[in-house]
């Protein structure tokens, strides 16, 4: 349709002038908003009192069945990226970014709708299935456009923009608490009205974030660069095709290098509240316990842009090398550390741990980037989010399932969460391996000088008609 001509690529190239560093704000509009994923746990104890009130009533929704919510919206964000990456790279930012802010902000809309019926389902749907699109879409739109913008600091460039999903959540759980309260009555928890102004919120700034960003012109580079030396660093100057590059070993490789990074981080993650409760009792109060994850929170948003601006420095392969080697160590010590009773250490153990689980999210993009090219860079991290979706669901059924085994069979509290630590190391070893056997793509799986020809004119003719109209 004409009227929604301006979200084609064409009209998103960028104008002779235009500044790349108008692009990070961009990415930032989008991530600070699909960030709320990591806060929408605050809504689960009141949905579980809609009828209630004060507590839950028969009728009411279990904390159970509300936990799926978040796991479908999960593994939606990861099919989603997956299916429509290609989608995203030939279509351009802006279009992704603005069916991005659709789904997101519609799902909360539908969510609210589910909520004033009481039907689980149509809340499912909303920020699960539609929302987790809208997620999925919003994550991998400005990657490759960075890395476009920025071939002579990938790495930071994602740091910053992926920074802002990992500390959303500072955000969003202050301000859904703080709306909950003000739309709360003695006999209406003020939940579906949260929902509406949040939908309404996010969609006007992810809108922001689409109506500024731009794409390079065709043969556009930073003033003073040089492409890297192949050889030397292990990156490429040539290009491979998304489904060409989903057939590599290499894709596969760093397919689980994301994988057992995230497994290991993600189940903490969710269980590091009880978990530092139970492993010092009597030292660690509730309180503290919620300041803990708030410090692990502001490591995982720190992580994303110190260890992917690191990469830049000491290239991907390295980078992940520390993240294996040191949170095998780290994890190896958590034990210890309980035994001990030392809670500093325990502390410190895990916002290292926490900065690398951030950092291997911002930096798979660069190291992507390095293997298979820009070109086609943000449809391939596209299916390189699966490996989250599929963390998101080994990391927490270890550490759940392997605590309530070990508390079943007599185990302390305390000492139950020994086994999971070792098994989270041994995953890490495992991660150092895979790392340690990438190696540069086979020529035979880089597109032709020809192709890449043909994609150039492509772009470049597709610049002409916006100029004539202008």
């Amino acid at each position: 349709m004409a009227f929604f001509s301006f979200l084609d690529r064409e009209h998103t190239v960028a104008e002779p002038g235009y500044s790349r560093w108008m692009v990070p704000p961009a990415a930032l509009c989008i991530h600070l908003c699909i960030g709320q994923a990591y806060a929408f746990s605050v809504f689960n104890l009141p949905m579980t009192k809609l009828i209630g009130i004060t507590k839950s009533a028969p009728d009411d929704w279990k904390l159970t069945d509300l936990g799926w919510i978040f796991s479908i919206a999960i593994v939606v964000l990861g099919l989603s990226a997956a299916i429509m990456g290609r989608w995203v790279e030939e279509g351009g930012p802006r279009r992704a970014m603005f069916t991005a802010g659709l789904c997101f902000g519609g799902g909360f809309l539908v969510s609210a709708l589910g909520v004033y019926l009481h039907n689980l389902w149509i809340v499912y749907l909303g920020y699960g299935l539609i929302g987790g699109c809208g997620l999925g879409l919003g994550y991998i739109s400005p990657v490759s456009t960075l890395i476009k913008w920025f071939p002579d600091r990938p790495g930071m460039a994602t740091g910053m923009a992926i920074m802002g999903f990992g500390g959303a959540a500072f955000i969003a759980s202050p301000l859904s608490v703080w709306l909950m309260a003000k739309f709360s009555t003695p006999t209406h928890v003020g939940v579906a009205e949260t929902f509406i102004v949040l939908g309404v919120v996010y969609f006007c700034f992810m809108m922001v974030g689409a109506a500024i960003v731009r794409v390079p012109a065709p043969g556009w580079k930073p003033e003073g660069y040089t492409p890297p030396v192949v050889e030397q660093k292990l990156i490429t100057n040539k290009h491979v095709y998304v489904y060409d590059a989903i057939k590599t070993p290499q894709f596969w490789l760093i397919w689980w290098v994301l994988c057992l990074n995230v497994t290991a981080g993600i189940g903490v993650l969710g269980q590091a509240s009880a978990m530092s409760q139970e492993m010092f009792p009597g030292k660690v109060s509730a309180v503290a316990a919620a300041g803990f994850v708030g410090l692990l929170s502001l490591f995982n948003m720190a992580g994303r842009f110190i260890w992917a601006s690191t990469s830049d420095v000491i290239g991907r392969k390295n980078t992940y090398f520390c993240f294996f080697a040191l949170g095998t160590v780290l994890y190896c010590l958590v034990p210890w550390t309980g035994s001990i009773g030392s809670v500093a250490l325990f502390v410190l153990c895990f916002v290292i741990i926490m900065s690398m689980y951030g950092g291997g999210f911002a930096t798979v993009p660069a190291y992507l980037r390095d293997m298979f090219g820009t070109r086609y860079v943000g449809a391939i991290h596209g299916w390189l989010i699966t490996a989250w979706s599929a963390a998101g669901v080994f990391g927490p059924v270890l550490v759940n399932y392997i605590r309530e085994y070990q508390i079943d069979h007599g185990v302390p509290k305390a000492q139950a969460y020994n086994t999971t630590m070792y098994i989270m190391a041994g995953l890490l070893v495992i991660g150092f391996i895979c790392n340690s056997m990438i190696k540069a793509v086979s020529a035979r799986y880089h597109m032709s000088d020809t192709d890449s020809r043909a994609h150039d004119a492509t772009a470049a003719s597709a610049v002409q008609p916006s100029a004539a109209r202008a």
